[in-house]
């Protein structure tokens, strides 16, 4: 069975089918796109039934014409870099639907989007063609910028347009990159093609790699987002509707962490090497910076948002340590962060409907009106701190041990960072939710 065909196409099957569905009937079309996303997470259980762990590369591979006057091709793969993404984007959809339950404000587009964008961001993850892999990339964008910009909060507008730009940009300076590296591969191979397993064939001069390098790098560094191109991401995270933060936090960072893994690294390893202490030392301002200014916000969400740019500044660092043991982190943190920080922002948004507020101190005394939420919300937290045998602890912990060998240093401020999560956390979590009695 093409599994990651049906996992992919679902989504976009069950969006198109909603134009049918009459705007008088919002229960219908959520209940419609519910089944879809649950549909889309039983074949993505499918895929990780028939795969195979012993098996090294690309497995349950599609392949079929695209556009073949320009060396195109439909294909689809999955290993065990992108296998969890995937199923973490389709488990992840159905929670985004039922957070978005009482939306009002045109339900049906609203439900379109969020399908057409699970399509989108799985199809980055199974793409095995460059041309396809750029067209779900640019894909996802527009979905995302509506999601913002037409249910978002007061800054929806700037934010949209903020996330919208910064993204495109970069993805253009990609597409540069994979324009110029299908033309020298179509010398040796004697064809034109993106095809990523024969790309990867062809060798690629050093100072080649590093301007190709450098094309891929500016379109991942900003969707980690990796210090200084992060200011996008708090905008887009406090303005968006908790559907699109948990969707942001939860899978859309985690495209640049898998685009280096998958593309930056593996097609220049040379040029990676060359940068990776460069690269390094922006992970680590990130990581330091982004838990010193979660430390003094005031919005809860804003303070979870700034906690991404830390928490993937540890995926970044992974990455570049070049062990394996980092490297298994980093593929762990991007899994684990996604449950985590998902989970903190679905709380958040639990917490706003609510109480129509989310700054910090209009909270004080949560655990004495609503000890499960309060006990809940605590779990969550610990669970993103790194706190040992809840699953925030073991990526950061497998990235700080294999960095620790070949850069002490790294692993040292990188471990910092640690401590200032458990610092701007807990902080947030005492004043937030302590079981002091709130006034009211």
């Amino acid at each position: 069975m093409a599994w990651l065909s049906w996992v992919l196409w679902t989504p976009l099957a069950g969006a198109l089918a909603l134009a049918v569905f009459p705007n008088s009937r919002p229960a219908l079309i959520r209940g419609w796109s519910f089944f879809t996303s649950i549909v889309a997470f039983a074949f993505s259980l499918g895929m990780l039934a028939s795969f195979h762990t012993g098996q090294a590369g690309m497995q349950m591979v599609e392949q079929h014409r695209w556009i073949p006057a320009f060396g195109a091709t439909y294909k689809l793969g999955v290993d065990g870099i992108s296998l969890f993404l995937v199923i973490l984007t389709t488990f992840l959809i159905p929670i985004c639907v039922l957070a978005s339950w009482k939306i009002e404000k045109n339900p049906k587009l609203f439900m379109a989007l969020l399908l057409v964008l699970e399509t989108a961001i799985t199809g980055v993850f199974l793409a095995g063609d460059l041309l396809l892999f750029y067209v779900f990339w640019e894909g996802m964008l527009v979905p995302m910028y509506f999601l913002i910009g037409y249910w978002g909060y007061e800054r929806r507008i700037y934010a949209a347009v903020k996330f919208f730009i910064y993204t495109l940009l970069g993805g253009l300076l990609m597409f540069a990159g994979i324009l110029v590296l299908a033309f020298h591969a179509a010398g040796p191979l004697g064809h034109f093609t993106f095809d990523l397993a024969q790309i990867q064939t062809v060798h690629i001069s050093v100072a080649l790699q590093r301007w190709l390098f450098l094309a891929f790098f500016a379109a991942f560094a900003i969707k980690v987002p990796l210090f200084p191109v992060h200011t996008w991401l708090p905008d887009a995270h406090t303005e968006a509707p908790t559907a699109g933060s948990v969707i942001l936090a939860g899978v859309l960072l985690k495209l640049g962490g898998y685009g280096f893994l998958r593309y930056a690294v593996s097609l220049f390893p040379h040029a990676a090497k060359e940068f990776a202490p460069w690269i390094v030392a922006l992970a680590l301002i990130g990581i330091i910076y982004g838990a010193l200014v979660a430390t003094v916000q005031r919005d809860l969400k804003r303070l979870v948002a700034y906690s991404s740019v830390a928490h993937l500044g540890f995926v970044v660092l992974g990455i570049f340590a070049f062990s394996l043991t980092s490297l298994q982190g980093a593929s762990l943190q991007m899994i684990s962060h996604g449950v985590s920080t998902g989970g903190l922002f679905l709380l958040v948004g639990m917490l706003y409907e609510r109480r129509h507020t989310r700054l910090i101190e209009d909270f004080g005394g949560l655990g004495a009106i609503t000890p499960i939420f309060g006990g809940i919300f605590l779990i969550v937290v610990l669970s993103s701190l790194g706190l040992p045998g809840l699953n925030g602890f073991v990526g950061e912990f497998l990235v700080l041990i294999g960095s620790f060998t070949p850069h002490r240093l790294w692993a040292v401020i990188g471990a910092v960072g640690v401590i200032l999560a458990a610092v701007y956390l807990l902080w947030a979590y005492q004043r937030s939710s302590s079981w002091r009695r709130c006034s009211r």
